[in-house]
Parts: C-alpha cells; sequence; structure tokens
C-alpha cells in the first residue's frame, strides 16, 4: 500500500473532526460509552474518507534530468561537484588588537 499524499490526510482529518463534532451535536449523548462510540464513528468514517480517495495518478516528476547511457558511464566529463564559497559578514576578520 501506497503512503497516503497531503490531500488524503488533510481530507481524513477534516473528515474525523467534523463527523465527531456533528455526531456529537446531533446526538447529544452525555454518558462517557456514547462519547467513545462517537469519536469511534467519526475515525472510522475520516479513514474511510482517506482510503477511498483517490492517490497519485502517475509517478512523481522530479527535476533531475534524464542520462543517456553514455552519460551515465561517465564520459560527458561533467563530474566535478561545485561547493558554495563561505559567505563572510562585513564585519568579520576587521577586528583590531586583543
Amino acid at each position: 500500500m501506497q503512503r497516503p499524499n497531503a490531500a488524503q490526510l488533510t481530507y481524513g482529518s477534516a473528515t474525523v473532526v467534523l463527523a465527531t463534532v456533528a455526531l456529537l451535536l446531533l446526538s447529544g449523548t452525555t454518558t462517557l460509552p456514547g462519547i467513545a462510540a462517537v469519536c469511534a464513528a467519526g475515525l472510522l468514517l475520516g479513514v474511510l474518507v482517506a482510503v477511498t480517495m483517490p492517490g497519485r495518478a502517475g509517478p512523481v516528476k522530479t527535476s533531475a534530468p534524464v542520462r543517456s547511457a553514455g552519460e551515465a558511464a561517465g564520459t560527458s566529463g561533467n563530474e566535478e561537484i561545485r561547493v558554495p564559497a563561505a559567505r563572510v559578514g562585513g564585519s568579520a576578520g576587521t577586528r583590531i588588537g586583543s
């Protein structure tokens, strides 16, 4: 089973909260078993909404370029790793005396 995406988590959580509040208000129950049953029903409804909601349609697109077989073997000559230089603030290293 795939991991749920953000939309599934959001809709499921919103369903749990809204269904539980609505059921508590409509039922008017004040007993502990009644409240527990309403909370369980809201949780089950939220899980049902999150599971039945369609997931991703296809693979996630990335910004990485697709390499050909020749480039994957290291023949492109573009193998160096670029590391950014450290930024130095305006007053760094200008202390006089000690």
